[in-house]
């Protein structure tokens, strides 16, 4: 058997990053298992789903590496495929029609909520007779489901669950406009895509019984099923934005880079001892449905800014070039030229090692191109009492033929000796005034990609 699983979003605005997890976990499957990833764009509700949304989710899925293996379906252009299995069901005496009307629904979901009880259907269309319809109503069509007997479901990560059909009413699979509803059209996709794994959050399990008679009522076999806890934010409570559910886009905004954010998801939810960080070939290799966890599982910025880091480090060097310049250039508001990219160049091995995302990275690198236009507080305090020393070596820079890394080093070195002052003591200050921070990469070889002048008249401007 060929695994065949599925990513099936809502296009009713970002891919956020639970439904991210969500593909990157059926995407995993599939590779571990030589089978096919696919994606459906479930767009049936036109008065939510929008074009900017779908290109969304492909924007999204693309920028983290997760490309489906087929041509993605839309769910909208199966209606017709949906009707034919509704109207199958009629045939076959396993739905049937209801000429319940809006205002009547409404009446028995408010009598059934003044009694405190969740409204059930009570059948009362099942076993009528043609005859009894009313003329020019459109019904909508309901499944008939079993009345006696129960419905257990085997699911990989919640275990068997079963549930009595004294429980499940007769679920409206059509409605009275003609549009098949998502839970009938979900099943025939499935289906028709020859699915074989259903990988998704937990807030679907409850309709994965409803689905399972639709299953049974076609004498279809239904998928295997893995349920996932949702994400919760780091205090417990249900993710928000506040928490950090945001969409795709905006961790590559934020300068997060995609296997940074696979490797984060794949630990939220799955295992696999205490490995933290996993490359995509270890993932693939190891991903299981055995791994899945039952308990929720919590975001937290730290641990992907943590991890970010480390992707940050491990990066090549032109592919780190090529994703940071554009950060750096809107950071600064101009871009940069061939000089300025060389100086970047060899200034990066050592800026990627000290910053979290791409945006931290060009804010540090950002004084290789711009003279600081304010000074950090620590910064503003080493300037203010060492102006003397700023001013005295200076001078001595000034008169330096040979401007290289080893020495400035020894220029800085003497003068420090002369002036009663270690080596620290006098590059401290030429940091803050270079950079417009204490904390920097080493200064000798930041003043030599800098040149002379540049380096000199920030060390004046800082103390005029």
């Amino acid at each position: 058997m060929t695994i065949r699983v599925r990513f099936a979003p809502s296009p009713t605005g970002y891919l956020h990053i639970g439904g991210a997890r969500t593909a990157l976990f059926n995407y995993l499957f599939a590779r571990h298992h030589d089978g096919a990833f696919l994606l459906r764009i479930e767009d049936t509700d036109k008065a939510r789903s929008t074009d900017d949304a779908i290109r969304a989710i492909h924007e999204g899925l693309a920028w983290l590496g997760l490309l489906e293996d087929e041509q993605a379906v839309l769910q909208s252009s199966r209606i017709a495929r949906h009707r034919e299995v509704i109207y199958q069901l009629l045939a076959s005496g396993h739905a049937y029609p209801c000429y319940m009307s809006a205002e009547e629904l409404a009446h028995a979901r408010e009598a059934a909520q003044s009694r405190g009880e969740l409204y059930r259907y009570d059948g009362y269309w099942r076993d009528k007779n043609a005859a009894d319809a009313p003329q020019g109503v459109a019904p909508s069509y309901r499944l008939k489901a079993p009345c006696e007997g129960s419905l257990t479901l085997h699911d990989a990560v919640q275990g068997s669950v079963t549930v009595a059909y004294s429980d499940l009413d007769d679920m409206v699979l059509m409605r009275s406009d003609g549009t098949p509803t998502y839970l009938l059209a979900v099943v025939v996709d499935d289906h028709d895509m020859g699915i074989t794994h259903i990988i998704r959050g937990d807030d679907h399990f409850t309709n994965s019984f409803r689905q399972a008679m639709i299953y049974d009522a076609m004498g279809w076999t239904v998928p295997q099923l893995a349920h996932i806890p949702l994400i919760h934010g780091a205090d417990g409570a249900k993710l928000s934005k506040r928490h950090g559910a945001l969409g795709v886009d905006a961790y590559r905004d934020m300068g997060y880079l995609p296997e940074a954010v696979r490797n984060y998801l794949l630990r939220l939810g799955w295992s696999h001892g205490d490995d933290e960080i996993i490359s995509d070939a270890q993932a693939i290799a190891w991903f299981n449905l055995d791994g899945l966890g039952k308990s929720p599982s919590r975001f937290d910025m730290d641990k992907l800014n943590h991890i970010n880091a480390h992707y940050l480090r491990a990066a090549e060097l032109d592919r780190i070039l090529t994703l940071a310049q554009p950060f750096i250039e809107q950071h600064i508001g101009r871009a940069l030229d061939a000089t300025e990219q060389q100086r970047l160049r060899v200034a990066m091995p050592e800026l990627q090692t000290r910053a979290h995302t791409l945006v931290e990275l060009a804010e540090q690198a950002a004084f290789y191109f711009v003279a600081p236009a304010h000074y950090s507080e620590k910064a503003h305090a080493l300037i203010a009492t060492h102006r003397d020393i700023l001013g005295g070596v200076h001078d001595a820079l000034h008169l330096l033929d040979q401007w290289d890394a080893a020495s400035i080093q020894q220029c800085c070195t003497d003068y420090g000796a002369s002036v009663g002052q270690k080596l620290g003591g006098v590059m401290n200050p030429i940091r803050a005034a270079i950079t417009g921070s204490h904390a920097s990469p080493s200064m000798f070889g930041v003043m030599e990609l800098l040149g002379k002048d540049e380096s000199l008249q920030r060390i004046k401007g800082a103390i005029l």
